[in-house]
Formats: structure tokens, C-alpha cells, sequence
């Protein structure tokens, strides 16, 4: 079974202080590319890779590979109703913010740091 990993982008960009605040979009995008290249280091099997998207960083398109979901309002909510939608699938949750990761992990979604997902530039 294909594995859904739902990355939270503004929270795994948000983790390296690299100067992603001066182009929020820009660093959703080359997060966006290296999942295209590298996907989930270290994962089994094969995975859908979904990337949330809020605020500044909406616009950012789907690549082969990762789709990009934009969040009308809160990527949290976003992340969240996407986990509800797929009961029956294994889903995993890239994210460090503590409230999310409780939220999916009531609904038995597991989680994971952003270092699940940073690797080579």
C-alpha cells in the first residue's frame, strides 16, 4: 500500500534559518524540487508525497511527484482534513509544530520531524 506523507511546508522550511522569510514562496519551491529528486530518505515502499502550502507560498504547482495542496486558510486544518480523508491508508505527518502532531495523531496518522524530509540541496 501506497504510504500518504503530508509534509508541513511552512513548518519544515521554518526549521533552518536560511533566509526563507525574504522569499517564503521561493523556499516552498526548492523544498517542493528536493522532494522531487529525493523523496523521503530512508522510507519503504512507495509514497504520495503532499505538500501544504499557506499564505505567501500559495502558488506554488504540483510536480511530478509531489502534489501541492494550497490552504485556503490554515495549512494545520489543510493537513488535518487531509488525514481524516484517508482512514484506511497509512499516512505519515512531517511536521514539528506539537499541536498538529497531536491532532493527526488522534486520528492515527504517525508524524515525523522536518529532518524526515531536509536532505542535500
Amino acid at each position: 500500500m501506497t504510504t500518504l506523507v503530508i509534509i508541513d511546508a511552512a513548518n519544515v522550511v521554518g526549521s533552518v534559518p536560511d533566509g526563507w522569510w525574504r522569499d517564503r514562496r521561493g523556499a516552498a519551491q526548492r523544498l517542493r524540487d528536493r522532494l522531487a529528486r529525493n523523496g523521503v530518505p530512508g522510507s519503504e515502499g512507495p509514497v504520495e508525497l503532499v505538500l501544504v502550502v499557506e499564505g505567501a507560498a500559495r502558488g506554488v504547482e504540483s510536480v511530478p511527484g509531489v502534489r501541492v495542496e494550497a490552504a485556503s486558510g490554515s495549512g494545520d486544518d489543510r493537513i488535518v482534513e487531509l488525514v481524516a480523508a484517508a482512514p484506511d491508508r497509512d499516512r505519515l505527518v512531517v511536521t514539528a509544530d506539537r499541536e498538529l502532531r497531536r491532532r493527526v495523531g488522534e486520528l492515527g496518522a504517525e508524524v515525523a520531524g522536518p529532518r524526515a524530509v531536509r536532505g542535500p540541496s
